[in-house]
């Protein structure tokens, strides 16, 4: 492994893969010289002098202001750099060419997937109890542990429960996102049978719900069970999951293609090395998904700030970019209605990781993103509806985000870390170390290592050839580490007040 990393030729800082200390000596591009401060793993030193008030350059980009004098060789972090994004921010809609994808997949897995009747694919055939408020979530559980204690029951990927707090209480847009998003989740190709659990005097009543449903279900598939109308809510919700187990059961997996796979692109507990390793192999992925006719999403608005110029240069035309503008501004306008800073980022984990501002967070982040253009920007509440790159509205938080995700109609999310999270949605949620330390330390929490990507000599391609293989892999059936430890949770954003 090298020990300095310029990411870009215009960058006037470096990230080092190794602990350095005080006056010892480093090179890059054949010059040497002495680091004057010590800097840990994943933190950035200066390649030149950075006078006070110029920018300090990373991914090719500012991802801040010298707040002093920086002289070469110094340790570059928030002791000498502040953001320099402003609350109003104009932008430009200057198009860029997508680069060319020179990769081909020589060895791809053929993939099996669920088809549903509705023409919509799943990658699970499972069975799931979705509570239309937090009063029942004990109920669902008990419904589950007892359907599951008559087992074994072959034929499905398992029966869950999808417990949160809301449902009652709820005013405005909270109380219609709670529905749309729990609605959205029934839909999901991923069940092959969905039981709606209600408790009758909520706000979110389960006949509103089934007829505000925003497309036509399959009756057979999706049943509706009130629990105060029933003297056995136990009793009454095992019969009703034995009838979706009787059809769900039968299901089958058929070949499939990339064309069918909408994936969700998330990151959470990220370090320096996220942007350098984990993040641009998701965007190689998506890239590939998105060029074999398939779906890639990508979410947590708030960690655009500082990067989306970049990002909106990527769309489609110019109606979409107005549409990211829009998205971009909203969520700031969110912050500012609450009396928040707009840019109170990053998080005290990012900040040990070696990420310094929200530009160096933001610009790491939308590398999942690729290359290939925009095609829509889709919001909280609703579902992807076109092929290719997509844009999500959603806030940072790893659950809610996820959630969104799933919701929206991603089957899998590729989720990368560099500080580590175990944290599993809904849907598939793999995780994909930025580097090996994390990958080695924690086994039980990681599906895919690309921290290999900082080692010297390492072909990105066959990397890259290994993760599609793994997530290949995961769609036909392989459950996540998340899965295997029966980490499943659903988060639902709210902006409201609760009566």
């Amino acid at each position: 492994m090298s020990t300095l990393y310029r990411i870009d030729e215009a960058d006037n800082v470096a990230v080092t893969f190794h602990s350095l200390e005080r006056g010892s000596e480093v090179s890059l591009d054949g010059e040497s010289f002495v680091v004057a401060d010590a800097v840990a793993a994943g933190h950035k030193i200066a390649l030149r002098d950075i006078k006070n008030g110029q920018d300090v350059v990373k991914y090719g980009a500012s991802i801040g202001v010298a707040r002093e004098d920086i002289g070469k060789g110094q340790w570059v972090h928030t002791h000498n750099v502040r953001t320099g994004l402003q609350e109003e921010m104009k932008y430009a809609y200057t198009p860029v060419e997508a680069a060319p994808s020179s990769f081909s997949w020589k060895e791809s897995t053929p993939l099996n997937v669920y088809k549903r009747a509705n023409g919509k694919v799943g990658i699970r055939n499972e069975l799931w109890i979705i509570p239309t408020v937090g009063c029942v979530n004990s109920v669902a559980q008990n419904i589950v542990d007892a359907f599951k204690a008559a087992g074994p029951y072959e034929g499905i990927d398992g029966v869950y429960c999808f417990s949160h707090p809301y449902g009652c209480s709820q005013l405005g847009d909270d109380h219609e996102r709670t529905k749309s998003i729990l609605q959205n989740m029934a839909l999901h190709p991923n069940a092959g049978g969905v039981l709606v659990l209600g408790l009758g005097c909520e706000n979110n009543q389960v006949d509103r719900f089934r007829e505000t449903m925003p497309e036509v279900f399959d009756p057979e598939r999706m049943l509706f069970l009130e629990a105060q109308s029933v003297q056995d809510e136990v009793e009454a919700g095992v019969e009703m999951l034995r009838q979706l187990y009787g059809k769900a059961s039968r299901d089958r997996r058929e070949p499939g293609a990339w064309k069918d796979i909408v994936l969700g692109l998330e990151c959470g507990g990220s370090d320096a090395f996220s942007g350098i390793t984990a993040n641009p192999l998701i965007g190689r992925v998506s890239d590939y998904v998105v060029e074999n006719g398939g779906t890639a999403v990508l979410t947590e608005v708030p960690e655009m700030f500082g990067a989306e110029q970049v990002l909106m240069n990527n769309s489609e035309n110019e109606d979409v970019f107005d549409r990211t503008v829009e998205m971009v501004n909203e969520y700031k306008r969110y912050y500012s209605s609450h009396g928040q800073p707009i840019y109170e980022n990053p998080s005290p984990g990012n900040h040990a990781g070696g990420i310094t501002t929200l530009e160096d967070k933001s610009l790491g982040c939308i590398r999942k993103a690729g290359t290939s253009k925009i095609v829509d920007v889709v919001g909280t509440d609703a579902r992807v509806g076109r092929t290719g790159l997509n844009l999500l509205y959603s806030p940072g938080n790893d659950l809610v985000a996820t959630t969104t995700l799933g919701a929206a109609g991603c089957q899998l999310i590729l989720f990368s870390t560099g500080r580590g999270t175990p944290l599993g949605g809904f849907v598939p949620t793999m995780k994909i170390a930025s580097n090996s330390a994390l990958a080695e330390r924690k086994p039980g929490w990681i599906d895919f290592n690309a921290g290999v990507l900082a080692d010297v000599g390492t072909d990105h391609d066959a990397v890259l050839s290994e993760l599609l293989k793994s997530i290949a892999g995961i769609i036909n059936g392989v459950p996540t580490s998340a899965e295997q430890r029966g980490d499943r949770q659903i988060a639902i954003f709210k902006t409201g007040v609760t009566l």
